[in-house]
Order: C-alpha cells, then structure tokens, then sequence
C-alpha cells in the first residue's frame, strides 16, 4: 500500500502542476491537486520507511483520498452539464477537478480493499 500512495501522490501532483501549465500558469487554483497529492505522497513515503507507523499513515492517506473525491467530484460533476454543452465558464478547471476526484476516488477503493483484507488476516491468525 505505501508504494501506491507514493504513486497515487505522484500522479495528483502531476495532474496539479500540469493544470496550472495548462491555464498560462495564472490560475493558482489549479495547484489544489498538488496539496492532495503531496499529503498522500508523504504519507506513502513515511510508511515505507517506518513500518510501525504505516497502518496510521495509510489511513490518513484515505482520508485525505476521501476529501480529494468530495472536493474534486463534489465541485466538478455539477459542472459536467455546462461542460458538455460548452457552456462551463472555466472547462479546464471543471476536467482537473472530475480527474482529481477520480484519482483518489479509484485510490481511495484500493485503500479500502487493502484494509478489509488487512483485518481478514489478522482475524485469521
């Protein structure tokens, strides 16, 4: 699980600072995904390298997916309509916040299944 919050943190940070490439660099905003993507980055980095800390730091790093999924789907699906016909006042921003949500929502399923078969097997031994 932590090399996979390093590579979802990876991922989100590219998907932030590729945003803010995308908009002439002028829209600070689009750096949101970075803070998400840097928080779940770290804490894959800190439970590779404390394993005594890496059920704590893996469940901060659901969390913080979770929040991703909430923010970036929450704020970007009820533009998806205006996207869609053309309309949407900002489209880059509404394509960067559905792909951010997706991102944690997909690593946030992922962190879910590592859990239900962490517990699994601790009931088993």
């Amino acid at each position: 699980m932590p090399t996979l919050a390093i590579v979802y943190g990876i991922l989100i940070d590219a998907l932030g600072v590729g945003g803010y490439i995308a908009t002439g660099s002028t829209h600070k905003t689009a750096l949101i995904p970075v803070a998400f993507g840097s928080v779940i980055f770290l804490c894959g980095f800190i439970a590779a390298m404390m394993p005594k800390l890496r059920m704590h730091m893996m469940h901060v790093a659901a969390l913080t997916g979770l929040l991703g999924v909430l923010g970036g789907l929450g704020m970007g699906l009820p533009k998806l309509g205006k996207l869609m016909a053309g309309t949407a006042e900002r489209p880059t921003a509404v394509i960067l916040q559905i792909a951010m949500g997706a991102l944690c929502l997909l690593f946030l399923v992922f962190c879910v299944k590592s859990f239900i078969a962490a517990r699994r097997a601790r009931k088993s031994d």
